[in-house]
């Protein structure tokens, strides 16, 4: 049993180590308690549980058994039910093992009153309750046949009027105290069992955990190694302006009030904790069988229609290799399934999302945020994040990107702005906002939480640091073979690294910086069309020093107008080099981390935010350049690119013998 935690008395998300899980089997006297516990025990076993008769426990810690206690006044019972509650609670610490207890929560009295023997110690012990809602003729038939235990002649009327009262004060009791609650039937022993051996392993290390798993199992067959962007987005109120879970529980009973089952819950101490969701998971199980579910569900999907723009961005998420889309939601993973088979969209979006146990996990804030730091840390990708709530928060401030979606007055929630302005004024989120539809009213301020449009997001979305490079041509073999001969040192060294800077200009650099037409006179006497790269005098080459030089001067073989700079880091380059320029070239022969070109990169564009920058390299190791690494950030601010001889995955980075700068310049030796 994995008994490491559990929810939170105060309906927190933060896990305690060590709680016992005490689950009570209540409903009223004669409904079937007994019974039912001696099924379970012998079909579950003992491997798992233990399974306490609350009054035998009772009968067992007070002198003079349950006959004793009953002629006990009420202030000595509760203690004696205080002692054997605590009882239960030790035995499941000390033995790892769920505690299932039959328990009363309320008694008829001889004068015809309803008496509540659930104590305070109860509500402190119990982790979830199992209430056994049997129908009031099944009750009555059932107290009629059992003659062994004496119990106050009811007729059905009243043993209805005894069921709705325990249900009602003992749901909102489960509630107040962070005990999970859920209606069951005795025979349906298949579910009940089911129930228990959920409860049995999960807690909220256990939720993360089966959703990560179902997270990575999504994504296993959706091309990944293609995917370098991900948007993650919230469903209800940020994809649609309606909320599905509230569609459903009107769908289902069309005359309730506005507080819903889910607003009942939410509005509760549970607030929007793991136990909360997992009590919402609870009420899917207790009101709908499977067929129902479904059939419930599809209803629902049907009626959903997305904002436009949000359609209009998934659609075009899918027709990019490089962009994968996961809705991830607090609401029904069925329903957001069914919406994306009506749309056409499932092929390629991914839902994560709970509602019923079989699902395996209730998707809370936590799991939000972790999905996004999975998408980050473990598939090296660049996260967007759309949300709408306070629910999304923690998401949204984990994303590289942030978007938060703000529809109209009468439908968004009301309890984000707050949140929100506190979330951007403490630094833990920058954001900006998306109207959907544009020129409703925004929140907060621009200059805490600017708008963006969707054309504007679209594009940035679709960015890519495309970099040049000829790592499987032939021409690129051929010269790549003298740069990693170890023969070749010196002299030789630094003219193979020239002829690299050079190929690297005419084939690469000419095509990304552009030419221009310029008089050149022909050998025939008359004067011709020739080109050089465009505004080449007003270009800077600055070497990295020192292994960056000899390509260097390859490059401006090419470029011969373009003034030439060396530069050992970021502090040697001048307000005054960089005057009049409109590019700027520089040059290294191995970029390994990216380092040193971003320090050097950073200072040119603090000195002139409007020049264009292209890096030159021989070799650039692949990570320096990937989604996530922070010369793909730089170049996210555009014009900044970066050309190369060879993209490599090989993370070596030469020392002494093998240092390119040494084998360049023959000082091997002073290594």
């Amino acid at each position: 049993m994995n008994n490491t935690s559990h929810c939170s008395r105060e309906g927190s998300s933060r896990c305690k180590p060590h709680e016992a899980v005490v689950v009570g089997l209540y409903g009223i006297s004669g409904v079937g308690k007994s019974f039912l516990i001696d099924r379970l025990k012998r079909e579950l076993g003992e491997e798992l549980f233990n399974y306490h008769e609350g009054s035998a426990v009772i009968a067992d810690i007070v002198p003079g058994g349950l006959e004793a206690f009953q002629s006990l006044e009420g202030g000595e019972k509760a203690c004696w039910r205080k002692q054997a509650i605590e009882t239960i609670r030790r035995t499941s610490i000390e033995t790892g093992k769920i505690a299932v207890v039959t328990g009363h929560f309320m008694f008829y009295s001889e004068q015809g009153a309803l008496e509540t023997v659930l104590t305070e110690s109860d509500l402190k012990v119990f982790t979830h309750i199992l209430y056994l809602d049997e129908p009031a003729n099944v009750v009555w038939q059932r107290r009629q046949q059992d003659t062994k235990k004496y119990r106050v002649e009811l007729p059905v009327r009243a043993i209805q009027q005894w069921i709705e009262a325990e249900k009602t004060s003992l749901r909102q009791l489960c509630y107040d105290h962070s005990i999970l609650f859920c209606l069951v039937l005795s025979e349906n022993v298949v579910g009940i069992k089911t129930l228990l051996l959920d409860f049995q392993k999960h807690n909220e290390t256990h939720n993360l955990s089966v959703a990560m798993d179902f997270l990575d199992a999504s994504l296993r067959f959706s091309h990944t190694n293609l995917i370098d962007t991900f948007l993650v987005l919230d469903g209800d109120r940020t994809l649609t302006a309606e909320d599905t879970g509230d569609m459903l529980w009107r769908a289902y009973k069309p005359r309730q009030n506005d507080m819903t089952p889910l607003k009942v819950i939410f509005s509760s101490h549970l607030r929007y904790s793991y136990a909360a969701f997992r009590q919402v998971s609870l009420l899917y199980e207790q009101s709908f069988d499977d067929d129902e579910f479904d059939e419930i569900c599809t209803r629902v999907a049907s009626s959903v229609e997305l904002y436009p723009e949000m359609l209009s961005l998934l659609r075009d998420a899918q027709s990019k290799e490089h962009i994968g889309a996961v809705i991830v939601t607090c609401g029904l993973r069925a329903v957001w399934t069914k919406i994306l088979d009506k749309i056409g969209l499932s092929r390629k979006v991914v839902v994560i999302g709970g509602g019923r146990i079989s699902d395996g996990f209730a998707v809370t804030p936590g799991v939000k945020a972790a999905i996004v730091d999975r998408l980050k840390e473990v598939y090296c990708t660049y996260v967007w994040a759309f949300g709408d709530s306070p629910l999304d928060l923690d998401m949204l401030s984990r994303a590289d990107e942030a978007i938060v979606v703000v529809g109209d007055v009468s439908t968004r929630s009301q309890s984000m702005e707050t949140e929100l302005a506190m979330a951007i004024d403490s630094g833990r989120l920058r954001a900006r906002q998306l109207l959907l539809p544009e020129g409703i009213p925004s929140r907060l301020d621009a200059e805490r939480l600017p708008t963006v449009r969707l054309e504007s997001l679209m594009s940035s979305i679709d960015f890519r640091f495309c970099v040049s490079h000829s790592t499987d041509t032939n021409a690129a073999k051929l010269l790549a073979t003298a740069t990693r001969d170890a023969r070749i040192s010196g002299p030789l060294l630094r003219e193979a690294h020239r002829r690299v800077g050079y190929y690297l200009s005419i084939t690469h650099l000419s095509d990304l910086l552009g030419l221009e037409t310029i008089q050149i006179p022909h050998v025939q006497g008359h004067t011709t069309d020739g080109f050089q790269l465009f505004q080449e005098s007003r270009t800077a080459i600055i070497a990295l020093m020192r292994g960056g030089e000899p390509m260097a001067f390859g490059v401006s073989d090419a470029f011969p107008n373009a003034m030439f700079l060396h530069a050992r880091c970021a502090a040697d380059i001048e307000e005054t080099h960089l005057k009049d320029r409109n590019a700027v070239i520089l040059v290294d022969s191995v970029i390994n981390t990216g380092k040193s070109v971003l320090q050097m990169a950073q200072h040119i564009r603090e000195i002139n935010t409007a020049i264009q920058i292209a890096v030159v390299a021989g070799v650039v190791q692949k990570e320096a350049v990937s989604v996530r690494s922070p010369l793909h950030a730089f170049a996210r601010e555009g014009n900044f690119n970066l050309v190369a001889l060879r993209l490599s995955v090989n993370k070596y980075s030469g020392r002494g013998s093998t240092d390119t700068g040494n084998r360049l310049f023959s000082t091997v030796h002073l290594a």
